[in-house]
């Protein structure tokens, strides 16, 4: 059974749902490449723009248009799947549909999320890595870390309350209806479970980031889960927004000269 009524409707419609999510993913790095080299001309940063993209904590103005050139293609290829193989209204294909009890699961799920479900998964690993949690937190540093406290909070928001939505509609129901509607003939525990599964990894993947892939990819798993258990997307993304949420505020607390 698919997570909604909604969805793709046939096993072909399902592919080609993946093609548009490939065909976004590439766009929307394309996009944010081209962004940010637009950005960096107008301020005059052209020739040292590889520097400060790679920086541990860049500015502000190289990480804003890298997220939103990536939002272009999640959500262009979210819609152009809908409009194209579904029934024109994200609501109904991608479940994006909030109810007010969402906040509360959501919220639980995603502080259970960084709280507990990292720590356990990073056990093993922090007598074997060195400074473990340090270079655990470098991404969320490289995104929000060490900004004065407009661009904190811009940079904050923008993690909190955007992210969440474009990559849940994304990653929770672009990908994930696709992928349980193709693994539908494994079974009614077998399909949604690999489909799960694959979505995590996926999501995991798409941060390119080695050493949090674990982290990751296992707390996608548990918003595809969540999608899928309760057929919206509320919960998904407010688990997400939550786990986003004391990823920042664990970097702006410690991060000197950061205005509280």
């Amino acid at each position: 059974m698919l997570p909604t009524a909604g969805g793709p409707a046939t096993s072909r419609d399902a592919t080609t749902w993946l093609a548009y999510a490939a065909a976004g993913f590439l766009v929307g790095q394309v996009a944010a490449t081209v962004l940010l080299a637009v950005v960096a001309a107008v301020n005059g940063h052209e020739a040292d723009l590889s520097r400060l993209a790679d920086a541990a904590v860049p500015p502000a103005w190289v990480v804003i248009p890298g997220l939103v050139g990536l939002w272009f293609g999640f959500v262009g290829s979210a819609l152009a799947a809908s409009r194209r193989r579904g029934t024109r209204s994200l609501r109904r294909d991608m479940g994006l549909e909030v109810r007010g009890r969402d906040v509360v699961i959501g919220g639980a799920v995603g502080v259970a999320g960084q709280l507990a479900l990292l720590p356990l998964l990073y056990l093993p690993l922090e007598h074997v890595i060195p400074h473990l949690n340090s270079r655990l937190s470098e991404p969320a540093k490289h995104l929000t870390g060490g900004f004065p406290g407009a661009d904190l909070a811009v940079i904050g928001v923008l993690t909190v309350a955007v992210v969440p939505v474009v990559e849940e509609v994304f990653f929770r129901g672009l990908v994930l209806r696709a992928l349980v509607r193709i693994c539908q003939p494994l079974g009614r525990a077998v399909g949604p479970a690999l489909a799960c599964l694959s979505t995590g990894i996926l999501f995991g993947l798409a941060h390119f980031e080695a050493l949090q892939l674990l982290g990751l990819a296992a707390f996608g798993v548990v918003l595809s889960v969540l999608a899928y258990r309760f057929r919206r997307l509320g919960p998904s993304i407010f688990a997400h927004a939550t786990f986003n949420l004391l990823a920042v505020v664990a970097v702006a607390s410690s991060t000197p000269g950061t205005v509280h």
